[in-house]
């Protein structure tokens, strides 16, 4: 039987990566995007307009594909590093999963493979190694976008154990470039953000601390690997190694050149975060230094990725390539 591939968030960062490579291993694919959202098809890829929001306008995306070996990657999602819990967050991140959670039940689908975050894994003692965990809590992590990704995944977990095939993986934070003809004119990511606001001189300072960094493509080839050789009910960290925003932000520097920047303490940082977002505000860009922002700087990164490489093949590669094809992609924007 044929395989199909219904990737939703498909015009979003790790979305329009899987699309692209799914596309060049010649994969029959629908991608879901938001009203609003334009898509260049092509004779393997299809492209259906619909809202998490909205569950109904989701049925497009499954109608159809009895026919087919049916894999569904579930990527879309909020990425909100703001403190509170908004209630649009909680809307698409937590009710839009259990709505396709539903829908994967009623058609009958091969597989889902769900697009979490490390951030919904509990940071325990500082300096533990983080490994897979099989209970979620969003009493137990912080922040308002790490809690809806614990119930999100706690959700899926509970419909594996009810029968359905599913797998979870956790990518830590995602840089690279953007791919295929699914590029937004508006950079959604808030680490290429970051890149981006250093190159062009509109980044004020450098913090210390950092957190683990992999590449977008190594993630969309964690969820194929996933969705191949995954086990039911498992749970895959994709996760590189800890970078220093210093790091970061120099290998940018010898990649394009660019100024070296001051690196505030943190305790500095946390001060001055209300006048960068201040900043960030009257220029209409997002803030990228918020408390939660830096709170996570801070936090337990000691991700392993072992189970992941060991059961899937996972293989994340330096940041250098990622920095470098980042710095390719927006020149060229």
């Amino acid at each position: 039987m044929k395989k199909l591939y219904l990737v939703t968030g498909a015009a979003g960062h790790l979305g329009s990566s899987l699309i692209e490579l799914l596309r060049k291993q010649g994969e029959l694919v629908r991608g879901l995007i938001l009203p609003g959202e334009s898509a260049q098809k092509s004779p393997t890829v299809r492209f259906i307009t619909g809202n998490l929001l909205d569950p109904h306008s989701l049925r497009a995306l499954f109608e159809g594909c009895g026919d087919y070996e049916t894999y569904v990657i579930h990527t879309a999602g909020v990425v909100d590093i703001s403190e509170k819990l908004s209630r649009n967050t909680y809307a698409v991140n937590v009710l839009g999963t259990k709505a396709v959670l539903e829908l994967c039940r009623e058609f009958g689908v091969k597989r889902l493979v769900y697009v979490s975050s490390v951030h919904a894994i509990e940071e325990g003692l500082p300096g533990r190694v983080l490994q897979e965990i099989r209970k979620f809590s969003p009493g137990r992590v912080k922040g308002g976008y790490a809690k809806t990704k614990a119930a999100a995944t706690q959700a899926v977990l509970d419909a594996a154990a009810q029968g359905l095939d599913a797998v979870v993986v956790h990518p830590s934070g995602i840089l690279g470039p953007y791919e295929g003809d699914l590029q937004n004119t508006r950079i959604s990511n808030y680490l290429v953000q970051m890149v981006d606001d250093y190159v062009h001189g509109r980044l004020p300072a450098c913090v210390r601390g950092g957190y683990d960094f992999v590449d977008v493509r190594d993630v969309a080839q964690g969820c194929l690997l996933a969705a191949e050789k995954g086990r039911r009910g498992e749970c895959y960290i994709l996760s590189n190694r800890h970078y220093e925003i210093r790091e970061v932000l120099e290998l940018a520097r010898r990649i394009c050149g660019g100024r070296r920047l001051p690196v505030l303490p943190m305790w500095m940082a946390k001060t001055a975060a209300p006048l960068f977002e201040g900043i960030a505000k009257l220029r209409g860009d997002r803030p990228l230094y918020t408390g939660y922002s830096l709170y996570t700087l801070q936090s337990n990164d000691k991700f392993s990725h072992d189970k992941a490489t060991r059961e899937l093949g996972y293989l994340p590669r330096d940041l250098y390539e990622t920095m470098a094809d980042t710095l390719k992609y927006l020149s060229s924007r």
